[in-house]
């Protein structure tokens, strides 16, 4: 039934925002964000956007997106679910300045789709998280990368050596960038609240990353194959990672200056990048690579 006002006529109905009853998809990991405290502290994340163009990563309904288009020169949204990239495009229909990309994040290049200098935002489905932070590693990086991740994924970027929670994603990020934590966001801030807290993290690129463009692949190879065996020694480590025999590979440990007894839980992403380099030069790769 139509709601009258005392002349009898019609009262506005509030406007519907496209996508604002679009069903939560749990395949696809959906969780809207609607704090808008939580949304504020990622755009100040980002910091100034006049001139700059972002590519915001799973915009669902359209909250954080909204926001990012008062303020950037350019947005490019990447949505996988096709209803809810329909419902965006009807949404910006008269924003000449924002792109709305239907497409799995992870089968696009990032620093193309931007075509230039860019920074990243996004609501990362936690299903698919770690697979997203090291697809936007990829060269051309973004200038800033603002994530609201779990909260334990948050806390294992940030984890220093010898912590429990240190881990292969930690030396990975690190090696490449800074990672600051921003704020925790609770699972109320959610449509439907997930069954884990979440977080707000920052990325910046290091402009000297420790490891060369040429050897990135060879590192998250070895860094990943250590942590797959974080309780062994790194002398067993390096033997079962790679063709070396024994003395070779305590040579090359001991070269750069990484004790063979040490476990991989223990040392600092420069350790693994001397040994990335190491191995290169020496023309040893991994196996199975």
């Amino acid at each position: 039934m139509t709601r009258k006002g005392k002349a009898g006529r019609p009262l506005a109905q509030p406007a519907r925002q496209p996508g604002a009853f679009h069903t939560p998809r749990k395949r696809l990991g959906q969780h809207f964000l609607n704090d808008s405290r939580a949304l504020d502290a990622i755009v100040q994340a980002l910091g100034p956007l006049e001139g700059k163009t972002v590519i915001e990563i799973g915009p669902g309904r359209g909250a954080l997106t909204d926001k990012l288009v008062e303020r950037a020169s350019r947005v490019i949204a990447v949505e996988l679910d096709r209803d809810l990239a329909a419902s965006l495009r009807v949404q910006h229909a008269l924003h000449p300045h924002v792109q709305i990309v239907e497409a799995d994040v992870l089968d696009v290049s990032l620093g193309e789709l931007a075509g230039g200098p860019y920074v990243l935002a996004g609501n990362v489905p936690y299903y698919i998280t770690t697979p997203i932070l090291f697809h936007a590693l990829t060269p051309p990086r973004a200038d800033l990368a603002v994530y609201l991740v779990q909260r334990e994924v948050a806390d294992r970027m940030g984890a220093a050596p010898g912590s429990k929670i240190y881990g292969a994603l930690s030396v990975n990020l690190q090696a490449f960038a800074d990672v600051t934590f921003i704020r925790e966001v609770g699972a109320r801030s959610f449509t439907p609240p997930p069954k884990v807290e979440s977080a707000i993290v920052r990325v910046i690129p290091r402009a000297q990353a420790h490891v060369e463009p040429e050897l990135e692949a060879p590192f998250r190879s070895l860094v990943i194959g250590a942590f797959g065996l974080r309780r062994k020694q790194m002398l067993r480590v390096l033997r079962t990672l790679t063709p070396l025999d024994a003395t070779a590979c305590e040579t090359v440990l001991r070269d750069c200056d990484i004790d063979p007894m040490a476990r991989p839980e223990t040392l600092p992403h420069e350790a693994f990048a001397r040994l990335t380099l190491a191995l290169a030069q020496l023309g040893v790769t991994l196996r199975g690579s």
